[in-house]
């Protein structure tokens, strides 16, 4: 049922946007997830630097 779902909303959107606007969205949100990953890894290495200074 979610794989349905997916499928409806993803040719829901295409319909909707031109290929040069699905493509920008598509990496519009990957700049962003990049983004978000790479402090998150970022901030766990200082975490983990800092807690064994600490011991």
């Amino acid at each position: 049922m979610k794989k349905l779902s997916f499928l409806c909303l993803s040719l829901f959107g295409l319909m909707l946007l031109t290929s040069c606007e699905a493509i920008e969205t598509i990496f519009k949100a990957g700049m962003w997830w990049g983004i978000i990953v790479a402090v998150g890894i970022i901030g766990v290495i200082l975490w983990l630097f800092s807690r064994g200074k600490n011991s």
